[in-house]
């Protein structure tokens, strides 16, 4: 899919490149990954910069650093080093680079999150160390080039490091919600593309029916009746709370259970409780399987189709599974595809994101050996490392020096090729806010003879039109050739419904924007080079307010017979009139935003917060769009606030400041399995820690439009709340 085995086949392995890996840990002692750690083995060194224990999560163990990097209790760092560096094995695949040489930086415990402090110190230790890469497969949602994390990884880019990062995996969120830090301007963020095919099992049901579970190693259960969590086949919360009391023993059944919206570790413990050995967890859509981190459970997914049948026809007629060694190899009908997870972009400061895809969807790689040694798992986490170790070849065929290294992302991004929205005959090409600059061949980027600069065309919003543009195309190779440059569209997204953001997968609509090229066809000598000026006019007849992103291609063709491209991306609307805090109930069943006690129950202004315990007041709320800056103040209970003025937004009288977030991401949506659904601040102290007076007051919430002026009031949407009275006992 990649030409990643043509490279292989010229003996090109990455040698000679040393990749910093920030994650999980290594279990370096697998054999595929070397058996070992120091510099006469694949894995040469690294650093654990938090230890077992830590979570990420506040008022838990600080983190314990030490010299060791291994992880044998999480998994996650193992899966990425195998796709870059696994050894040649019986299974029959190998990492991209596998003689390049890894470090490992452990910013996970094992299990909760890592704090952007302690990501942003790997960032700083992995290039200090030396790597030539460093990869991250991890991240949060945040749609700004802007944060911590960000910033300090595309400044490692721009220093002539290559820094690959995943996309997210947020694609049922919709536009503008790729993760932080791979919205940093300068790093790669890899969005992930499905696997044409890869090794699955079959188990047999009584009455001959195969289905196919995602699990490269068999399950062992033989004539297992069938329990399901729910017969209702369309539950959004199937097994999310505890199973009821009435539940029988579970471990001599077959679980049965829908993915719904909470997480599926969370599921199977609550199916473990009552013994649940050997579970099943059916997909809300139909559409190919996927595959998922089920921590140390027998666990696997299935087929919407599958599972209903599973429920509604087999349990019905006492239907038994029986569980064997039946691999096949499952040719994926979405294979070449966007996977349906893979975030959206772009940032909403307009810059070209996911940068390119990569398949990511059922990888085999490798386990902790005490967590079965191989796993097929599915993500951009999958993806970058391809990416990662694709970069470790090209460094190798052209030299690892931080030029090379600064102009990687660009030759990736030239050779990409396009991807379909679907497999029908005449499918528009998919936005390239879903797919970057296409599907990564980097057999084609080691051998392009000629390029296109720059590779990102960025258009920006209606307001801040850029649509007068110059691309250089230079030729560097041995010979004259003549191009042809011709515009390829892709389809146009609409994002935003009323003034809620649309799910994913956005459909597409056939209106394109129109580009001038003059000239269209250029002659350029050997080692020569020419420019071409590119006027861009945004699609007719989309709608402003749905906030339409289009994209596309200005592509070379030349008489030798090459061809490559630049990106360019945009939106048919002023970004500034995105409407961006949630007024409605739509999502909570209870207008937002809100003031609540500190457990979350709605109170009214007749409530007296004591301070004490639960009795605290937290504001509730939810972003419809990203703001650069958001904050809460404290103001006067008789203040007569009237938002949109004409003054500064420091002239409104405050009484101090509660809660104050710079470049703040949307939320999803309530109930998402990604948490982010909403935020909430807990009113204890003011910000700068000292305490608020017994008194009446209000709370005032401001939050800035995109591409808007901060210092003035008028680019603020604003919510006063209801009357807030503290008095202590």
């Amino acid at each position: 899919m990649t030409g990643v085995d043509k490279l292989h086949a010229e003996g090109y392995f990455g040698k000679g490149i040393i990749i910093g890996i920030i994650d999980t840990g290594i279990d370096y002692t697998h054999p595929d990954l070397g058996s070992g750690i120091g510099p006469n083995y694949k894995v040469i060194g690294g650093y654990d910069l938090v230890g077992d224990d830590y979570t990420g999560a506040p008022d838990t163990p600080p983190p314990k650093p030490d010299n060791d990097p291994l992880d044998k209790c999480n998994g996650h760092g193992t899966e990425i080093a195998g796709i870059i560096g696994a050894n040649p094995n019986r299974f029959n695949f190998s990492g991209v680079a596998y003689e390049a040489s890894i470090n490992a930086y452990r910013v996970f415990g094992c299990t909760g999150t890592a704090s952007d402090e302690i990501v942003v110190q790997a960032l700083e230790r992995a290039y200090a160390d030396g790597n030539d890469i460093i990869t991250l497969s991890l991240g949060r949602p945040q749609g700004w080039s802007i944060s911590a994390t960000t910033v300090v990884a595309s400044r490692i880019a721009d220093q002539g490091k290559v820094v690959t990062v995943a996309a997210g995996n947020g694609g049922d969120f919709g536009a503008w919600y790729v993760s932080s830090p791979s919205s940093g301007v300068s790093v790669i963020s890899v969005g992930s593309v499905d696997s044409t095919a890869v090794t699955f099992q079959n188990a047999t049901t009584s009455n001959g029916r195969h289905i196919t579970y995602s699990s490269f190693f068999p399950f062992n259960g033989t004539s297992l009746p069938i329990y399901a969590t729910s017969t209702n086949t369309s539950i959004v919360d199937d097994a999310c709370d505890p199973l009821p009391s009435s539940t029988p023993n579970l471990a001599n059944y077959l679980v049965v259970m829908r993915r719904g919206t909470c997480d599926n570790t969370q599921k199977l413990a609550n199916a473990a409780a009552f013994g649940a050995k050997i579970s099943l967890i059916y997909d809300n859509l139909d559409r190919s399987i996927g595959s998922t981190i089920v921590d140390n459970y027998t666990a696997a997914l299935i087929s919407q189709e599958d599972g209903i049948y599973l429920i509604k026809e087999g349990i019905p007629a006492n239907i038994t599974v029986t569980f064997g060694d039946h691999p096949f190899l499952y040719s994926f009908p979405t294979g070449g595809l966007v996977s349906y997870y893979s975030s959206y972009g772009p940032t909403y400061d307009m810059y070209f994101k996911p940068s390119l895809s990569a398949p990511g969807h059922n990888i085999l790689s490798t386990a902790p050996t005490n967590m079965g040694s191989y796993i097929v798992d599915s993500g951009t986490s999958m993806s970058t490392p391809l990416v990662a170790g694709a970069a470790a070849l090209w460094l190798q065929v052209k030299g690892k020096t931080a030029e090379n290294a600064k102009i990687v992302r660009a030759a990736f991004q030239n050779t990409a090729s396009f991807i379909p929205f679907s497999k029908e005959n005449n499918s528009l090409l998919e936005t390239a806010a879903h797919t970057g600059a296409g599907l990564i061949q980097v057999y084609d980027a080691v051998h392009a003879m000629a390029n296109m600069f720059p590779a990102e065309i960025l258009l920006n919003d209606t307001t801040n039109f850029n649509g007068s543009q110059i691309v250089t195309i230079n030729n560097g190779g041995q010979k004259t050739v003549t191009y042809n440059l011709v515009h390829i569209p892709t389809g146009t997204a609409a994002t935003i419904s009323g003034n809620n953001p649309l799910g994913g997968p956005l459909q597409l609509v056939d209106k394109f924007a129109s580009v001038s090229i003059v000239p269209s066809t250029v002659v350029i000598p050997a080692g020569s080079s020419a420019q071409v000026t590119l006027a861009f006019k945004p699609p007719a007849g989309v709608e402003a307010g749905t906030f339409p992103i289009y994209s596309g291609f200005i592509q070379a063709k030349g008489d030798d017979g090459s061809t490559f491209h630049s990106s360019y991306l945009g939106v048919a609307a002023p970004l500034r009139d995105m409407k961006v805090i949630d007024n409605t109930d739509l999502y909570m069943g209870v207008k937002l935003p809100l003031i609540a006690d500190k457990n979350g129950n709605p109170v009214n202004e007749t409530n007296i917060f004591t301070m004490q315990g639960n009795n605290t007041p937290q504001c509730i709320w939810q972003l419809l769009a990203g703001s650069p800056k958001l904050r809460i103040d404290l103001i006067d209970s008789k203040s007569n606030f009237t938002s949109y003025q004409d003054r500064q937004f420091d002239e409104v009288p405050t009484l101090g400041i509660l809660y104050a977030s710079d470049y703040a991401n949307r939320n999803s949506f309530v109930g998402a399995s990604d948490g982010n659904g909403y935020d909430n601040q807990v009113l204890e102290k003011f910000q700068n820690g000292t305490q608020i007076p017994d008194g009446s007051y209000r709370l005032l919430l401001r939050a800035a439009k995109i591409a808007s002026n901060l210092t003035e009031e008028r680019s603020y949407e604003a919510w006063t709340s209801p009357e807030v009275s503290i008095k202590r006992p």
